[in-house]
């Protein structure tokens, strides 16, 4: 994982965008694939794949919010 200095919306912004079409081009591929041609589990796994990626970026900036001790 790369580290990124974020000191303003802009780049908070610039990182997100960045973030946002990571996660959608790793997951949401798998999930738009389940759509066209899985079952009810394959897709509600793909799913869940696509909403933990997210869960972990935001989980990755609010670690990056605390201060180092």
């Amino acid at each position: 994982m790369d580290t990124v200095n974020i000191e303003n919306r802009s780049d908070f912004a610039q990182w997100a965008v960045e973030r946002a079409s990571s996660i959608v081009a790793g997951e949401g591929g798998d999930l738009a694939l389940a759509a066209r041609e899985g079952t009810d589990e394959t897709i509600a796994s793909a799913a869940n794949g696509l909403g933990q990626a997210i869960v972990d970026a935001l989980l990755e900036v609010f670690d990056g919010l605390l201060p180092e001790d």
